[in-house]
């Protein structure tokens, strides 16, 4: 383990909830770019355990409510990603540590109680402090409403809006299991071009991915990516999707946690993700392939974080990262080492 409190001597990007299992592969990718992490942990056995090498990364110990605690873990830092969840219980307190420091905030949460609170609560705060909230960069979220920007390109509109998410199989963190028994908001998607509460049961359909998924059973989930994408995006409807076997997997108590299938870490999980937008009879489609939703989520997050940390960022603000960065020049950030995306217009 580190030097606690150990100081700051390049740039630097503090990561809390860093010994769960997304933070380990954020605190890695942001080594891997260069960037100095200051792990911030509630567990000092945790913190060591993961056993980062004391001159690459600082680890200091904060707990939610202790804000001088939180205030001294980001010292030094930049920008900090929040990868503790349940989200609706960490957020604030992360939001609020980031603002008194003057520092970007990101998270990766799929909850969408916690991303409308979020844009809600801290954006005038933000533009006053001159730093940018953007909550859901992860997998969940961020992704899909980055690949929405990217694909409706000059439209300023679309008639429908519809995400499919393929994965062949889900093994859950032990973070996604706690978060799914305390998240029971309900759940909105974009219908008549306003928020709605989605239909019981969930509607159902099947849609082809191609290879390797082929034709998938699919129920509509919405996540995250309703709420980022409503705020800056007009469409009549908006609806997101995600396959049975994967659903199957996390509601199956039996099903083991991710586990690594290489020295990467990454677990052999298969996503592929189409979305589809359609206004006046013209249709246009992106693709998106890649492995392990958790894994893809830290070079996500972290590449929108660097887009944040450039001199010639200057949009501050509580908002979706769509409305903020250059969705294309982001995803083409990622390509190839993390995804392929290919892009059709019919």
């Amino acid at each position: 383990m580190s030097k606690n409190g150990g100081s700051v001597s390049s740039p630097s990007v503090a990561v809390f909830g860093a010994a769960g299992h997304t933070g380990r592969f954020v605190v890695t990718e942001l080594l891997h770019r260069g960037i100095t992490p200051i792990a911030i942990g509630r567990d000092a056995a945790r913190l060591a355990a993961a056993n980062w090498c004391e001159h690459e990364v600082i680890c200091r110990l904060a707990s939610l409510d202790d804000a001088v605690a939180l205030d001294q873990a980001l010292d030094g830092a930049r920008a900090v990603i929040n990868c503790a969840g349940p989200f609706l219980e960490t957020a604030d307190a992360v939001v609020a540590a980031a603002l008194r420091a003057g520092i970007h905030y990101l998270d990766v949460t799929a909850e969408q109680a916690s991303a409308h609170a979020t844009l809600d609560k801290y954006d005038a705060a933000a533009r006053h402090a001159g730093v940018a909230v953007i909550p859901a960069m992860g997998f969940y979220g961020g992704f899909a409403d980055l690949l929405v920007t990217a694909v409706l390109g000059d439209w300023k509109h679309a008639d429908t809006i519809e995400i499919m998410i393929g994965l062949d199989s889900w093994h859950p963190t032990r973070g996604t299991r706690i978060t799914g028994a305390r998240n029971t908001a309900q759940r909105v998607v974009v219908t008549n071009g306003r928020l709605a509460a989605v239909t019981s049961p969930p509607a159902e359909r099947y849609w082809e991915f191609g290879d390797p998924l082929g034709r998938q059973a699919m129920v509509e989930v919405p996540l995250s990516e309703i709420i980022l994408i409503e705020r800056h995006v007009t469409t009549a409807e908006l609806h997101n999707w995600l396959s049975r076997i994967a659903l199957d997997d996390i509601h199956n108590p039996a099903t083991p946690p991710p586990e690594a299938a290489d020295e990467s870490g990454r677990s052999p999980q298969r996503f592929i993700v189409d979305v589809v937008v359609r206004r006046a009879g013209e249709e246009k489609r992106i693709t998106a392939r890649g492995r392990d939703i958790y894994a893809f989520s830290a070079p996500l997050v972290c590449e929108a974080c660097m887009r944040l940390l450039e001199s010639r960022f200057n949009n501050p603000g509580a908002q979706p990262p769509g409305a903020i960065l250059d969705a294309k020049r982001v995803l083409s950030a990622l390509v190839p080492d993390y995804l392929t995306v290919e892009m059709i217009a019919a």
